[in-house]
């Protein structure tokens, strides 16, 4: 079940959904609109390896916009912090940003119960597109958890991505063993 609007604005009342900076103007029907926030990333190395730590270069969103280019995984993150204990979120992005050619995660779209933090975006395009900080990016939609829940994901040892961010955060596979 996808929470409704209503009932997004109870789980918030009650505590059970946190949105920082939280806009009226920004909930939908059912979802809450995220914006890209003003930092990317992008790997520094071209060739990537699962087993280490690979660094990435920090970009600032200018004034007038940056380009985005085809070819490239940019790393982006959301201007807002959200905390959800009582449902799954689920980040999309928005269909006026799909029309750009734009996909804003390749894999990431589920949040787990317990997720407490801003979203890093796994941002691609088929076409060089100018974006801008604060630009509408995505929709969080809220699906109901039914069942007590023992392992919140802020809770869990071996979470990876809890330490709180407004810039964009870098594959931890490294710290997985395989």
């Amino acid at each position: 079940m996808i929470l409704s609007d209503k009932k997004i604005l109870e789980s918030i009342e009650k505590g059970d959904i946190l949105i920082e900076p939280f806009k009226p103007e920004c909930l939908g029907t059912n979802s809450y609109d995220v914006h890209l926030g003003k930092y990317l990333a992008v790997y520094e190395d071209e060739v990537l390896d699962a087993k280490k730590h690979n660094k990435i270069k920090e970009i600032t969103i200018p004034e007038e916009g940056y380009v985005i280019q085809p070819g490239t995984l940019y790393l982006g993150v959301t201007e807002e912090y959200t905390e959800t204990f009582n449902s799954v979120p689920f980040l999309e992005g928005k269909s006026s940003i799909g029309r750009l050619g734009i996909d804003i995660h390749a894999t990431a779209g589920k949040g787990d119960v317990g997720f407490c933090n801003t979203w890093t975006l796994e941002i691609s395009c088929v076409h060089p597109v100018r974006v801008y900080a604060g630009m509408p990016i995505g929709q969080l939609i809220y699906f109901m958890v039914e069942g007590d829940i023992n392992n919140y994901y802020n809770k869990k040892a071996n979470a990876k991505y809890t330490q709180r961010t407004i810039k964009p955060v870098e594959s931890m596979m490294w710290k997985n063993r395989f």
